[in-house]
């Protein structure tokens, strides 16, 4: 079937909320992919926005214990694989460093929450698991670290679109907390959406990042998409010495060291809102964290509650759920992901199972974008790509969501480097704010194409990044202009709001720090083309 060239009108009321002072609307119409592809748009860098981009001190009050003994702290909400099940995560116990650290017993305070329909009648009872992890260092005058006790619990049975009232803790310790809230999903349907998605990278613990969380929060979504890299505890020293850029001032450390404690800060600042909001997060490079033996993501993977047993992986690295009408697919681009190994295996099997007409919208998430043109990081998950792409297209990814880069690009359709109506609209939204701040040259700009044998990540290995063999940019590896897949970037702070209307619509709407509240730098409705774009399983 043709492509037929529609756009949605805004409300008016929305209008004049909004103002849109930098996306492309014209008489109250916002655009549609199906208007598009979009001649590329890179908006000028806006100097009087870089600063700030500093952490928050551990004397800032919005990161400082306030509890006492074993009361809980750094609570959140997460999602299982639907709407009938959520986890409750939270921490007790204070967390020790220096060079003599005994960790905490996880059997010495219960794991429980009191939860239901009613703020005092909280009928429900669900018990669940504790642990504690340590990061060790083989290294004499490194500050070892162990956490205080993590607790993860799975309420079950929930009703859909459905608020819910919790405390969680060890009643028979007295150490129980004040009431929270919660909503649950929307049942799974063709019509069944959460109306606000908030989706954000790269947040870091900054000043920027308080704006970010502040932008986000006053867009109230009901669902936080993290795409990685959430405290940057690994720009510290275990002494607690920072840097923007690590490699660069601490070059001749023996390991990569981090400082666990901003960790607790980060699990602090973020408690108002995901003790409320369920949040939903993807590793990124800044979650590797290597210590003794080689161990990698312990805190990643200790501090959030995943629904990745429930999902068939095997590993926190990947998983999936439905939110509503949207299946997300959570991958790791810091773990195998060859067609030979675990995580590839666990996709295609997944993606099998989705019922498009339940779930009519699929979405992937990653860190490491695939469609990047910056300068940093640029083509730097190329072997992922290669590995995956195929597979997702196949399927009918609608959106893409990666981070990593410091920045903010939306993209056309594209699939191989080339347009398409049927690939998915890949977003870059690592411009959360963190402390090594912005990402602002070009790869297509002259003088800032990397070398080929600089991209590699340095973590996966490998090397997939050649030059280009047909196209405009055939026989180099950068692009001479802005390429035709990239529609619009920018370099600025920021936060994605993404509202699934209904089966074939959804706004994207990224909104800048700097900006009132309210006022939105990118806007487009995603239109899903079922008809036109069938979806291939692979056999």
């Amino acid at each position: 079937m043709g492509s037929v060239s529609v756009s949605l009108r805004i409300a008016a009321l929305f209008v004049s909320v909004v103002v849109p002072s930098l996306i492309n609307i014209v008489n109250g119409v916002i655009p549609t992919t199906l208007d598009g592809p979009f001649k590329p748009v890179t908006v000028p860098l806006d100097e009087s926005f870089r600063g700030h981009a500093v952490d928050l001190p551990d004397t800032d009050p919005r990161v400082q214990r306030n509890v006492k003994g074993w009361m809980p702290e750094q609570i959140s909400v997460s999602l299982s694989t639907n709407h009938g099940s959520v986890w409750i995560s939270w921490i007790t116990g204070e967390f020790q460093i220096g060079d003599d650290i005994k960790p905490l017993n996880p059997e010495t305070v219960g794991s429980v929450v009191r939860y239901g329909e009613w703020r005092f009648a909280l009928t429900h009872r669900a018990t669940g698991r504790s642990l504690v992890y340590s990061q060790l260092y083989p290294f004499q005058g490194l500050q070892n670290y162990t956490s205080g006790i993590i607790h993860h619990v799975r309420l079950t049975g929930l009703k859909p679109n459905t608020l819910y009232y919790y405390q969680c803790g060890d009643p028979s310790l007295k150490a129980i907390s004040d009431v929270y809230y919660f909503r649950t999903m929307p049942v799974s349907g063709p019509r069944s959406y959460p109306a606000r998605i908030g989706v954000v990278g790269d947040l870091g613990l900054t000043y920027n990042t308080t704006s970010t969380m502040g932008h986000l929060m006053r867009n109230y979504p009901d669902l936080v998409l993290l795409v990685g890299d959430a405290s940057y505890a690994n720009l510290y020293l275990t002494n607690g010495t920072g840097a923007d850029c690590y490699s660069c001032t601490f070059s001749d450390t023996p390991i990569h060291e981090t400082y666990q404690p901003r960790w607790d800060y980060w699990g602090r600042f973020m408690q108002p809102l995901v003790s409320k909001v369920p949040i939903m997060m993807i590793e990124g490079n800044h979650e590797i964290e290597e210590q003794v033996e080689k161990k990698t993501f312990a805190a990643y993977s200790a501090r959030f509650a995943f629904p990745y047993e429930e999902s068939g992986s095997s590993s926190t690295l990947y998983y999936s759920f439905n939110a509503g009408g949207i299946h997300f697919v959570m991958l790791g681009g810091y773990i195998n992901y060859n067609k030979s190994g675990d995580q590839y295996r666990w996709l295609k099997k997944d993606l099998a199972k989705v019922d498009r007409k339940v779930t009519p919208w699929l979405v992937a998430t990653w860190h490491p974008p695939w469609y990047s043109t910056y300068t940093a990081h640029y083509r730097e998950a190329e072997c992922m790509r290669v590995a995956m792409e195929e597979l997702l297209y196949n399927y009918g990814v609608d959106i893409v969501f990666n981070g990593h880069v410091h920045a903010y690009e939306r993209s056309n359709r594209v699939y191989n480097y080339s347009l398409d109506p049927c690939g998915p609209v890949h977003i870059t939204v690592g411009d959360g704010g963190n402390r090594e701040k912005m990402a602002i040259t070009h790869a297509d700009e002259p003088g800032n194409c990397p070398k080929p044998s600089t991209t590699p990540d340095k973590f996966m290995g490998g090397f997939c990044a050649f030059n280009f063999t047909s196209g405009p940019a055939a026989g180099k590896f950068c692009w001479d202009k802005q390429p035709d897949y990239s529609a619009y970037r920018e370099s600025s702070f920021g936060h994605g709001i993404l509202e699934v209307k209904n089966e074939t619509h959804a706004l994207w709407t990224w909104y800048r720090n700097q900006d009132a509240y309210g006022t939105t730098g990118d806007m487009v409705y995603i239109v899903r083309q079922p008809d036109r774009c069938a979806v291939e399983p692979e056999v």
